[in-house]
């Protein structure tokens, strides 16, 4: 049996070397990248999602109220006015 060079055992253990220190470098630089967008975003006046989404339903809440209340007014508007044109007919 012929036995592999050393040449190539060193070449194999500089590739899996440099593979781990690239895998290692790109967790740094992802854990670095979202630090900066967190502090970033932490300056800017954003609100949460969670935020956001109570606003929303508050607003629909509303919303609704209002269109409620909207209803309700053109009813007693037309209740009025069948009672006034029914005491102008008298």
């Amino acid at each position: 049996m012929q036995e592999r060079p050393r040449f190539f055992d060193d070449m194999s253990r500089l590739f899996n070397d440099a593979a781990g220190a690239a895998k290692s470098l790109g967790k740094e630089a992802e854990t670095m990248i979202k630090a900066q967008v967190e502090r970033m975003m932490s300056t800017m006046d954003i609100v949460s999602r969670e935020e956001f989404e109570a606003v929303r339903d508050m607003a629909v809440a509303a919303r609704n109220a209002n269109d409620a209340l909207e209803r309700r007014v053109a009813e007693l508007e037309a209740k009025l006015a069948a009672t006034a044109s029914s005491n102008g007919a008298e």
